[in-house]
């Protein structure tokens, strides 16, 4: 370990080794971790600052998680896209990069004036990574006197890396199992307010709408009756009025019906059924790709729900003029994919609205898992994958 490291001294080895049982031991949360580790990092290569870039749970850039002070108050605002700056360069490429002086004339530097970069002179950035998590995140350090990192100043950065990088994904797995945990309450207690507010709805329907005209119809009969006996032209005229009121009734009775469970999906499957919605889009052009596949019927319902909500957040939010809505089912896996060239928007900011997470639940209450793509001015693509028995495929319907 002493080679390793390169650190002649017994006694910081140990008290290294110390420092890094006492920083995973810190507990769950990352950013207590990562400033524990900014701290261990800067006395250990005897650096003036270190950074700490943890990997968001997308995948898609790192945020600032630890930083040694003054720089602990700009934890979790910076965030830097993977291949941006020498940090997202590192991540991208899984390799250390060293910076001696004149960090301006190195293509990979990137400027960030909350952290100060002007003020250090030299740098060295590694990956942390680690073998059953991949990279975690990067580690930065820098010196205000210039430096000459050695291999054995990058080996020893890459080796805690590799210490913290496990306990760092342990730590990120447990924040998204809070979140998930979280999540799913909220989305428990909105869905018990929606299924109040759909019951009462259905309530208002039936009373205002069906009872009614089943009330008034009674009347209608009643006249008839009598006047089968004295006005035979007035019955024939009561019978008319009758039979409307019992069309429209059913009429009202089917759409509560279709409430609760997509009749469409009967009569025309779920190809049949998206198109249908697709067609009921105005004013947006929806190109189809439907494969004419029958799921189980609890699949199909949720999909079709999942298409439904889709289409209703572009027609509501989106403002696009095109759409696109594909479905296929191969190796045992259904894909239910619609893309929009709309407005678009973040979707770490707006993931707590009911409708992006009733989505999300009914795709992993059939066992799969929905993913969503999205950045203002670039469109939305939202994609749902469920497991299923694979069937022979019929056909496809284009449009």
């Amino acid at each position: 370990m002493t080679a390793l490291l390169g650190l002649a001294d017994p006694e910081r080895e140990n008290a290294l080794l110390l420092a890094i049982v006492e920083a995973v031991s810190a507990g769950p949360a990352v950013e207590p971790l990562a400033a524990a580790v900014a701290a261990l990092i800067t006395g250990a290569t005897t650096t003036d600052v270190c950074f700490v870039h943890v990997l968001d749970d997308a995948e898609r850039s790192l945020t600032l998680a630890g930083a040694t002070p003054p720089f602990d108050e700009q934890v979790g605002r910076i965030r830097l896209p993977l291949g941006s700056g020498v940090t997202g360069w590192v991540a991208s490429h899984r390799e250390p990069a060293v910076i001696v002086e004149n960090k301006e004339a190195d293509p990979r530097y990137v400027p960030i004036p909350a952290l100060r970069g002007t003020e250090f002179t030299s740098m060295a950035s590694v990956p942390m990574a680690t073998g059953p998590a991949g990279l975690v995140g990067v580690l930065n350090v820098h010196t205000v006197a210039r430096r000459a990192f050695t291999d054995r100043d990058v080996r020893l950065l890459l080796v805690i890396g590799r210490l913290v990088a496990g306990a760092l994904h342990q730590a990120r797995t447990h924040r998204r199992l809070v979140a998930r945990e979280r999540a799913h309450e909220r989305f428990t207690e909105q869905a018990i307010a929606a299924q109040e507010a759909e019951r009462r709805r259905l309530a208002g329907d039936i009373h205002d709408g069906i009872s009614q005209r089943l009330v008034t119809l009674s009347y209608h009969l009643d006249a008839l009756s009598h006047a089968l006996i004295v006005d035979p032209d007035e019955a024939v005229e009561q019978l008319r009025v009758a039979r409307g009121l019992v069309d429209l009734t059913l009429d009202e009775a089917q759409a509560a019906i279709g409430g609760l469970r997509p009749p469409v999906l009967d009569d025309l499957g779920l190809a049949g059924g998206l198109a249908s919605l697709a067609r009921s889009l105005p004013g947006v052009e929806v190109g189809l790709e439907l494969a004419d596949e029958r799921l189980p019927e609890h699949m199909e319902i949720a999909l079709y729900r999942i298409a439904q909500e889709c289409l209703q957040n572009i027609l509501k939010h989106a403002r696009a003029r095109t759409a696109q809505m594909i479905f296929h089912v191969e190796d045992g896996r259904a894909r239910l994919e619609v893309t929009d060239d709309g407005e678009g928007f973040e979707p770490d900011a707006d993931s707590d609205g009911y409708g992006m997470q009733s989505m999300t639940e009914r795709a992993e209450l059939v066992g799969g898992e929905l993913r969503v793509v999205s950045r203002r001015g670039g469109g939305t693509s939202v994609t749902a994958t469920v497991p299923v028995p694979p069937t022979p495929t019929n056909g496809t319907l284009v449009a």
